[in-house]
């Protein structure tokens, strides 16, 4: 018997189910048979893209900018990440795809499951560009407005690899260990059936949401602009996925001593730091609007007009005016 206060696994039923198009729609000549197969896991990263477009575009506004120019750079974002996400999987679990006898083709076959997140956060990020670049958004601007979204959602995608039973940490005697059943492809061979493992599911959404609060909290008080906000969403979320995927017992590349996705934990804290630190001598200051010079967008009721308020270096590094008021409080280096 598991531990009275282990954590059970959900039936695995719950992975996902059907939708009998065919029976609603046979009256259009769609075959009675016909259903389209929707998993629980998709629906969690789902959820979690809806909460940080919602979030993000809603911080966006508040600070300038325009009601719906979040969510086009979300769209841009999202479909970069999907792609970057599955090109990091593959890479990382090449011999799933391009070993002898297997069909190399099923490489692009998403909806049998395998997407990355470290490839996620790259694909997205060039995604984000390409919508900046389109919208007249800073980068930075955008990127900061993000940040927090982007633990949340992280956190809720977490939810999939629980209801896929998968991704879970090394044995533990701990009382709130994970229940795996032991017809668990990738259950441990040798292991008692009724082992308990660590729930790296549950640790990540606790991190991610603590992370969340940091933010906001940091935010509030030292008024973080500059792209120095998702510098320290990189430091968080890699600090603690270091530790998680340490502790995790599914394949995965080695590289001198260490999973893939371990070296992909570091990069991503040193160039948060790297961020952080060259991003905050380049603009000490504040930032006076989300948009770059000439793309501003201006509105009563949001009180921003990126015209008058934009007081500070454009990407490229040219020094544009700035007004008294920003001068005031930017000071000469910002």
């Amino acid at each position: 018997m598991f531990a009275p206060l282990s954590i059970p696994s959900p039936p695995l039923s719950w992975e996902g189910f059907q939708i009998p198009l065919g029976e609603w729609l046979h009256f259009l000549g769609v075959p009675a048979t016909y259903a389209v197969n929707i998993r629980t896991y998709a629906l969690c990263l789902l959820l979690g893209m809806v909460v940080a477009t919602w979030l993000t575009s809603r911080r966006l506004v508040q600070r300038g900018g325009e009601p719906g120019v979040g969510l086009d750079i979300a769209i841009c974002a999202i479909i970069a990440g999907i792609i970057g996400a599955r090109i990091w999987h593959v890479l990382t679990h090449f011999s799933d795809y391009f070993a002898p006898g297997v069909n190399p083709w099923s490489a692009f076959y998403v909806w049998e499951g395998g997407i990355a997140i470290f490839g996620s956060i790259l694909g997205g990020a060039f995604g984000i560009w390409v919508g900046c670049r389109l919208t007249g958004i800073r980068f930075w601007s955008f990127a900061d407005a993000l940040a927090p979204g982007l633990l949340l959602a992280q956190a809720l995608g977490r939810f999939g690899n629980y209801f896929n039973h998968e991704l879970y940490g090394q044995p533990t005697n701990l009382p709130w260990g994970l229940q795996i059943e032991s017809t668990n492809a990738a259950y441990p061979v040798g292991l008692p059936a009724h082992t308990l493992f660590l729930p790296t599911f549950l640790y990540e959404i606790i991190w991610n949401v603590l992370g969340v609060i940091v933010l906001l909290t940091l935010e509030r008080k030292f008024h973080y602009r500059w792209g120095r906000l998702i510098g320290l969403y990189l430091m968080i979320y890699g600090v603690g996925r270091i530790w998680f995927e340490s502790i995790r017992i599914d394949p995965s590349y080695v590289i001198l001593g260490l999973r893939s996705n371990v070296w992909g934990a570091i990069f991503a804290v040193l160039v948060g730091f790297a961020i952080f630190v060259v991003q905050k001598r380049r603009h000490p200051g504040l930032e006076p609007s989300v948009y770059k010079p000439g793309r501003g967008w201006s509105d009563r009721a949001s009180k921003v007009d990126s015209d008058e308020t934009y007081s500070d270096t454009d990407d490229s590094g040219d020094e544009a005016a700035r007004s008294p008021e920003v001068a005031a409080t930017s000071g000469a280096g910002a």
